[in-house]
């Protein structure tokens, strides 16, 4: 299967109008693709290797029309079971590997309330039910973000440490608030449960606090088990 690599900037260069549909505008059922432990959140971006056929078979069918997916956690790896919420967003980037697996990145547009699933005929993969209704805020950014970034620093640097990552202090001091309070809850070694913490927290205010307690608790963890676990 080929298909030439693009992005929203190509479709654009075409004469295609790519802009993010109003709220009012945004369909009631959606392609859906369960993962556990892949968190998108609005405005985040989520590059995503596809090869199960499936799911081959859903971008593709995805590429045909409105490029959008709704993204949402199993419960439990690999069960039925669905969490409430979960983050819809639009293929902004496509590439053919040339064997069979597509790479994608998703840009989140906004969260929604899962109503219903349902098999579509001829499809295997499922499709989503939603309703945007408690949302209508993920498609505007945030005025402001009370965001304590030495705090953060703080916290972050013996995170990263730990979990193997380098913690690049620059860019905490220089990104915008809210690219900081997107970018690391999505990146970070979380568990399902506290990422789907993270997705599901109000507004940016509670995802910072929400993230940085997170941070604090592995914290404590690893201090308690210094010296007592094997």
């Amino acid at each position: 299967m080929s298909r030439e690599n693009h992005t929203e900037q190509d479709h654009a260069e075409h004469g295609r109008d790519d802009a993010v549909p109003l709220l009012d505008n945004l369909p009631d059922t959606l392609p859906l693709f369960p993962l556990t432990g892949a968190l998108l959140l609005p405005r985040g971006e989520l590059p995503l290797n596809i090869f199960e056929p499936r799911y081959i078979q859903m971008v593709d069918d995805t590429l045909r029309s409105d490029r959008m997916i709704a993204m949402i956690q199993p419960k439990e790896s690999g069960a039925a079971d669905l969490f409430d919420i979960g983050c819809a967003g639009r293929i902004t980037h496509f590439e053919d590997n040339g064997d069979d697996t597509y790479l994608i990145k998703l840009t989140g547009i906004s969260r929604f309330h899962l109503t219903d699933t349902y098999q579509a005929d001829g499809k295997d993969y499922l499709g989503a039910r939603v309703d945007w209704t408690d949302f209508h805020h993920d498609r505007t950014p945030p005025d402001t973000i009370n965001l304590d970034r030495a705090k953060l620093k703080t916290l972050l640097g013996p995170y990263f440490e730990k979990m193997g990552f380098d913690c690049a202090s620059d860019i905490i001091d220089t990104a915008p608030d809210e690219r900081i309070i997107t970018c690391l809850p999505m990146i970070c070694p979380l568990s399902a449960c506290e990422k789907q913490a993270l997705l599901e927290a109000r507004c940016y205010d509670k995802r910072a606090e929400k993230l940085m307690t997170l941070l604090e608790l592995a914290a404590h963890t690893w201090t308690d088990c210094d010296g007592k676990c094997h």
